[in-house]
């Protein structure tokens, strides 16, 4: 059995993410080279805005980090405190030779399984998620929802064994009284009927309270939920709040493109891609492809991809204030970013 989960945009987490990704584009929209690495803690009221940038361009942080907030969904105020400094020139210096930013260890994958070419367990319970979204700001027989919320999918081979949702929720409605409502609405039309599986909504009871006001939320606590599922290693690099220097960030989407693309040309069923820089450096300590689980796809990754930092700067086009939208339901497997693209090797 294999299990899979996803979190709402309005989860604490994820509030924290988005964030980081909007004062990164923020300030990309005003100078694409600028260096950028922010954190993001809250907790009831309190937002903190720490971390390093380096650029000319001028950003409100605290009227990002309230417009971000507010447009989730959340109607209390909050307390933004920023703590922002440059960038070491000491960690610079190797970076404006156009070396990595950092030591890592950074993953990608990719698999026939789905259109997405995303684990199964992994792209429904996403989709539940952003569904939860959907139903909340578009049809008004869901006024009652809330922002805050998680899904979760266990899959017995082919077959849905269970789903979990968990969202917030209005005090005029109780958790037994959605299960009906949500099940028909949201589970229904993206999992089908599932006579055998079992469904559970709220299983915990009313969950009237979220966001700040009930939990704390940070930057990079959902590497997870941002890539593959729990089946898959991931580098232990998050991704918002930092720009494409980064190559926590920007390694794995070229990491993700590579597998893709290995699929998506019939050179395997899956894919995993995995490569290693040391902090200042241009060339990949270590890049490796394996596929359909024993199948050295190497050389094929070596000849079509170029994993020097700028080299997949320039290849993503990820000097674009685009990162914003990553920050919630997945930074992969879904359409209109540079990543996912394919093409012919």
């Amino acid at each position: 059995m294999k299990t899979a989960e996803a979190v709402t945009e309005g989860h604490p987490d994820k509030v924290c993410d988005q964030i980081a990704d909007a004062i990164l584009d923020a300030y990309l929209f005003r100078d694409p080279a600028a260096r950028v690495a922010v954190e993001v803690f809250g907790s009831h009221g309190l937002v903190v805005v720490g971390g390093e940038v380096t650029s000319e361009a001028q950003v409100d942080v605290e009227a990002v980090a309230r417009k971000v907030y507010a447009d989730i969904g959340y109607a209390d105020d909050i307390e933004v405190l920023a703590n922002l400094h440059r960038q070491s020139p000491e960690i610079a210096a190797g970076v404006n030779l156009g070396g990595a930013g950092d030591q890592g260890i950074m993953h990608g994958y990719a698999t026939a399984e789905t259109k997405e070419m995303m684990p199964r367990a992994f792209v429904l319970a996403q989709k539940l998620s952003q569904g939860l979204a959907d139903l909340r700001r578009h049809d008004r027989d869901f006024g009652w929802l809330k922002p805050d919320g998680k899904t979760q999918v266990t899959m017995d081979g082919g077959r849905i064994a269970n789903i979990v949702v968990s969202a917030q929720h209005d005090p005029t409605i109780t958790a037994a009284a959605m299960k009906p409502l949500l099940t028909a609405a949201l589970v229904r039309p993206l999992a089908g009927d599932l006579p055998d599986a079992a469904i559970m909504v709220n299983p915990a009871g009313n969950f009237t309270e979220g966001g700040f006001v009930a939990d704390t939320g940070l930057t990079g606590r959902k590497i997870i939920v941002d890539a593959y599922g729990p089946h898959l290693p991931v580098g232990g690099g998050a991704f918002s709040g930092k720009d494409a220097t980064k190559v926590d960030r920007s390694a794995a989407y070229m990491c993700r493109f590579a597998a893709k693309n290995i699929v998506a040309n019939g050179l395997a069923k899956n894919c995993f891609v995995s490569v290693a820089y040391a902090i200042g450096r241009e060339a990949p300590v270590m890049l490796t492809a394996r596929g359909d689980g024993s199948k050295d796809l190497t050389a094929v990754l070596q000849r079509h991809f170029d994993f020097r930092p700028l080299a997949i700067i320039e290849r993503l086009q990820l000097r674009q204030p685009i990162f914003q939208r990553t920050a919630c339901y997945g930074h992969f497997g879904r359409g209109g970013f540079p990543w996912e693209e394919i093409i012919v090797l």
